[in-house]
């Protein structure tokens, strides 16, 4: 199965003078692709990390925040890609817009962020996405789907509507400083633009572009 890329390219002249601002400029091109209904969850990335025997893993999460300091998303601490960036830091973020034909690849470490910021975030969820957060061991083995509904309603019974949930003790935030952000725009005949930029540029810059080969 084969698709042919139509869109414009990408031109070194074209690109913000860092990643943060080019990512901005296409994550608001994603989320106007929303209104037509191309695309969904623009904010959904693929974070990949590697556990200490070497073996990687991916998954899917959302993006809850970027600024100059990085790309932020939030996590139990004692799930599988949260045990794995304690031992390991490096970690990959893929933004998959395959239906405007492009992709961001981010490559850089993660840190935690600061106990107050996961805790501003955490109290602005859903009721029953706080419930969720305590009611879920993130990636251990359950018993069944059952018995984490009867957790889930206990401490919904617990925590009522309309009460403050406390933020658990092993969940948090974790914001991934790039050490390099690719922008993948797909173009014909699978000459795609790959226009990357690297953390510590010539001259002091702290960011040079070089071009990729598709």
């Amino acid at each position: 199965m084969r698709k042919q890329y139509q869109a414009a390219g990408l031109d070194e002249s074209e690109l913000a003078g860092d990643p943060y601002e080019q990512f901005a400029r296409w994550f608001t091109d994603a989320v106007q692709a929303t209104g037509g209904g191309a695309l969904t969850e623009p904010n959904a990335m693929v974070v990949s990390t590697v556990g200490p025997d070497g073996v990687p893993s991916s998954r899917t999460v959302l993006l809850k925040g970027y600024d100059q300091r990085g790309f932020v998303f939030f996590t139990n601490y004692g799930s599988r890609k949260g045990r794995e960036l304690a031992a390991n830091p490096r970690v990959s973020l893929l933004f998959p817009w395959h239906p405007i034909a492009r992709q961001v690849i981010v490559a850089g470490r993660a840190e935690r962020v600061p106990a107050q910021e996961t805790a501003a975030y955490f109290h602005s969820r859903p009721h029953g996405s706080q419930i969720g957060a305590w009611a879920s061991e993130q990636s251990s083995v359950v018993a069944s789907r059952a018995g984490l509904e009867e957790e889930y309603a206990r401490l919904a019974a617990r925590w009522p509507e309309g009460t403050q949930v406390p933020v658990p003790p092993d969940w948090g935030g974790f914001r991934v400083v790039a050490a390099s952000v690719e922008f993948w725009q797909g173009r014909e005949n699978r000459l795609h633009d790959r226009l990357r930029y690297v953390a510590g540029g010539a001259g002091g810059d702290p960011w040079s572009v070089e071009r990729l080969a598709p």
